[in-house]
């Protein structure tokens, strides 16, 4: 269906539903998608193995998709399901240690399985195992940039998933939801799919209340709709919707739309691809964040928080400065030069992510300074601003 921005600027209230549709569509638009399977999803519901009705259903959209010319990444999380059924264990562990184990016996299983169902349809599979650690590094992070690309140009499919096995902090609730966004960031992909046991958002909790409606079409993630979420889990895996909302919104921010649905549907991504109304599609967001400063924004991990006062959050938002020290009130955590933190108002509320010049103690000690006295009260000077601007991302 070909778009009209014109027509759809002066859509009418009574034709907004038609708008809706026009927006749906463009996912034919994708050129390269992100597909991200949760473990509820890709593992029997019994949790005996892989689902192969589903993973064939999955593999046969994956053939469908490159016959159309679209590239597809898989973020596919299930080792750890697996390597409990394989061990027969009755539960899954809770010591950090003993998950890591079951990764390192379920990951190749799981892998069997991709391979062998990806290879009915001459389709050849690459392992690609990251962690945050991984992508938290700039230089690593384009290197895990490169390869990837050059798995799509041997027409391989990556298979992505976290290390587990040597990761300390990544085994925990909606890892791979987070991941998925940030893989949409390293290959620019287009369009996210995140199949999950999930029909989409809906306007309460369907679970609770019956009378709850399906959203079809998500312009703004704003408050209200991260309202409309809860934190639940499953016995087999690790994310709820919290989560997968969470990685839609910096996915969307780079500049990539992003769909949510059940993944358990016949030719679910073909149905998706299409612009059939199955799901909840989120539009890519205005003001999107690219390269350097998406990575900053979405990757990398805090180590601490500088509280501004009203005059420094101005001084941010509106007008696009530096962070000197004069605005700082407080400073939370221990980090070195160099380390993310977020930037927080008055309020409470996140205005900005950035690198600091000046480590922990140091910004403590020049907090509520002007800059012209940063070399009295430390001896030296890195520089005036606590975070350059260009080092500095608006969330």
């Amino acid at each position: 269906m070909k778009k009209s921005n014109k027509n759809f600027n002066l859509l009418e209230p009574q034709s907004k539903e038609w708008g809706y549709k026009l927006m749906r569509s463009s996912p034919l638009s994708a050129r390269r998608v992100v597909v991200k399977l949760g473990s509820a999803l890709l593992i029997r519901s019994d949790g005996q193995g892989v689902d192969q009705d589903v993973l064939t259903d999955i593999v046969n959209g994956i053939q469908w998709l490159r016959q159309q010319g679209v590239e597809v990444v898989v973020v596919s999380s299930g080792a750890i399901a697996l390597g409990v059924n394989n061990l027969k264990l009755a539960t899954k562990p809770k010591a950090l240690s003993q998950r890591q184990a079951l990764a390192a016996i379920g990951q190749s299983l799981l892998m069997r399985a991709w391979r062998d169902t990806l290879g009915t349809f001459d389709i050849v599979g690459a392992q690609v195992l990251l962690t945050h650690d991984d992508l938290g590094h700039r230089r690593r992070f384009l290197n895990a940039r490169h390869t990837v690309r050059a798995i799509l140009d041997y027409s391989a499919v990556p298979i992505i998933n976290e290390n587990d096995t040597v990761a300390t902090e990544e085994i925990k609730l909606g890892d791979n939801d987070n991941l998925s966004a940030q893989i949409c960031s390293l290959v620019s992909a287009d369009l996210l799919i995140i199949l999950s046991t999930f029909d989409g958002l809906f306007t309460a909790d369907p679970a609770i209340d019956p009378a709850s409606k399906r959203i079809s079409v998500v312009e703004t993630i704003d408050e209200h709709i991260t309202n409309l979420v809860g934190t639940s889990v499953t016995q087999v895996g690790t994310g709820g919707m919290a989560t997968k909302l969470q990685a839609v919104r910096a996915a969307t921010r780079h500049g990539a739309a992003a769909l949510i649905a059940q993944g358990r549907q016949p030719n679910v991504l073909q149905r998706l691809m299409q612009g059939e109304d199955i799901g909840t599609y989120f539009t890519p967001q205005e003001g999107r964040v690219r390269g350097k400063r998406h990575w900053l924004a979405f990757t990398l991990k805090p180590a601490g928080a500088l509280i501004v006062d009203s005059g420094a959050a101005i001084a941010l938002v509106a007008h696009g400065r530096s962070l000197l020290p004069g605005g700082i009130t407080t400073v939370t955590g221990n980090f070195d030069v160099g380390d993310a933190v977020k930037v927080i108002d008055l309020g409470g509320k996140e205005i900005a992510r950035g690198l600091v010049s000046y480590n922990a103690d140091e910004i403590r000690r020049i907090a509520g300074y002007r800059s012209d006295r940063i070399e009295t009260l430390l001896g030296y000077q890195h520089g005036d601003e606590v975070i350059h601007r260009d080092d500095l991302v608006l969330v």
